[in-house]
């Protein structure tokens, strides 16, 4: 799937419910269903700065792909890197640095963050693109 049908899946799914109690719960939930992250990658160097709460991301490539593995120690946080992680995850870093995340503002999640939380998802998909740089830069030396 291309990372804009992931997108209009997540907008799909988040649009089954109007309440935000129910989206927040929805985030919890992805975040309760993500693997944990390995300990070995909770790490200083995988902390993402600019979060309120610990958000641990590891990066690596495989078969031509960026997989992205992440944890935080806060749900919501959890949740909303997973949606991130869902969308980017599996895909080029070329995919990864054209894309626009638009499934952010349609399913309402910057309006419905604190201005804390907000930051710290724009660190996680900015952290998210310096990993796509780095994979693609490496792959031009």
């Amino acid at each position: 799937m291309t990372i804009n049908q992931l997108q209009d899946d997540i907008i799909a799914e988040f649009s089954d419910f109007d309440d935000w109690m129910d989206r927040y719960q929805l985030l919890i939930d992805l975040g309760n269903e993500q693997a944990p992250l390995d300990e070995k990658y909770k790490i200083e160097q995988n902390l993402i700065e600019g979060c309120q709460s610990r958000v641990w991301l590891h990066a690596e490539e495989r078969d031509g792909v960026l997989v992205f593995e992440a944890d935080s120690d806060a749900l919501i946080v959890k949740g909303i890197i997973a949606l991130l992680i869902r969308v980017l995850s599996g895909h080029t870093a070329e995919d990864i640095l054209d894309s626009d995340l638009y499934f952010i503002d349609q399913i309402g999640l910057k309006d419905h963050l604190s201005p804390t939380r907000s930051n710290g998802l724009l660190s996680m998909v900015k952290q998210m693109r310096m990993y796509a740089l780095a994979f693609k830069a490496k792959h031009q030396a």
